[in-house]
């Protein structure tokens, strides 16, 4: 990451400050988001073939969606993700195996390639710079599961960066043949900020992915034995873990990680009104440290989750390098990370200054 980084992410929160306080905002300059369910909602929605009107994908609850599905024969659960792969797919307490196969025929529409073999995608939407989830183990059968919440310019066509942090981590979660099994989740399923502009600055995308990250974690307690997912918050994905943290039930995350945060618009842990254990790091060298944590007119995320005060189990990760390092193979914060996804506690080397984290023992 070059140098001129802080330098720049310094200049925008503290020159957009003043350009809010003037009101010369400009919306052009803003990341189009995406809401709503994908296309074809409104085909799905009239499609009576089982007897029975669909959830509506615009506010069905995955406890819903489950209990359609179940009501279904093989033979009409596979003719309705034939007829709407869009809605399927993206569908949180549809069955997984049915997504898998939804996303798989909408990936191959959009790209005109089948995902390699193997590929499973949780989630797939094409609209504005696309979403999307993807699985690396065997989510159904898996205890111990991990999403990774990653930050800016991540989407269909750059995703390479999480998708890469969810591979290591669930290798390191099983790298004991006889453990649990284990799935991580690379969670590219919000609008994320495109580059250096304003929305890095403001929570705006962060409320608009809150409720989709929330509901998909609902979705898993519905329809998955694992215990409750680790929360693995990167950048200014831990922006949107932290604007959804009161909205998490305890059946929903067990565990909440920031690591390399810029603040998650709480002033404590307190703050974040979540059941949840929250641990935090920041590696020596990451230019995230040198981020203004301010809270001005809108713009600015807030306390350092790093910081001695916010509360947070401190755990070390000391030879991770730069802001994007924090899960490299080897690294201590990838092993602190799996452990914490893995409910071993005992097992997490805390920063030297983290009392907080000895306590989690």
């Amino acid at each position: 990451m070059p140098r001129r980084v802080p330098r720049v992410l310094t200049t925008v929160l503290l020159s957009l400050a003043a350009v809010a306080g003037t009101g010369g905002w400009a919306d052009g300059t803003r990341t189009t988001v995406v809401t709503g369910p994908p296309p074809g909602a409104a085909a799905w929605l009239a499609d009576t073939s089982t007897g029975t009107v669909p959830p509506d994908p615009a506010d069905a609850t995955p406890d819903e969606v489950a209990a359609f599905f179940a009501a279904l024969s093989p033979r009409q659960r596979q003719e309705l993700t034939e007829r709407h792969p869009l809605t399927v797919g993206n569908l949180d307490g549809a069955p997984i195996a049915l997504r898998y196969a939804a996303n798989a025929e909408s990936y191959t529409r959009h790209t005109g390639t089948p995902p390699t073999p193997g590929r499973q995608l949780l989630a797939f939407d094409p609209r504005g710079r696309g979403t999307l989830a993807e699985v690396f183990g065997d989510l159904s059968a898996a205890r111990h599961t991990a999403v990774v919440v990653p930050g800016m310019d991540n989407d269909l066509a750059r995703h390479g960066g999480p998708a890469g942090m969810a591979r290591r981590l669930h290798r390191e979660m099983t790298r004991d043949p006889g453990g649990a099994p284990a799935a991580v989740i690379s969670w590219v399923g919000y609008t994320t900020p495109d580059g250096y502009g304003p929305d890095v600055a403001t929570d705006r995308l962060a409320a608009a992915g809150a409720p989709r990250l929330v509901r998909l974690l609902t979705g898993l307690a519905v329809t998955t034995g694992s215990a409750p997912p680790t929360l693995v918050c990167h950048s200014y994905g831990s922006v949107v873990c932290g604007t959804a943290a009161p909205g998490l039930a305890p059946a929903d995350a067990g565990d909440l990680v920031l690591l390399g945060s810029p603040g998650t618009g709480a002033r404590d842990t307190a703050g974040l009104r979540t059941p949840a254990r929250v641990w935090a790091a920041r590696g020596p060298s990451d230019w995230i440290a040198h981020v203004p944590n301010v809270r001005l007119l809108g713009l600015g995320h807030g306390t350092d989750p790093a910081s001695a005060g916010f509360g947070a189990r401190l755990i070390s990760a000391d030879d991770a390098e730069g802001h994007s390092g924090y899960l490299d193979t080897g690294t201590d914060s990838l092993r602190n990370v799996a452990a914490i996804a893995l409910n071993d506690h005992g097992a997490v080397v805390c920063a030297p200054h983290g009392q907080e984290c000895a306590d989690a023992h």
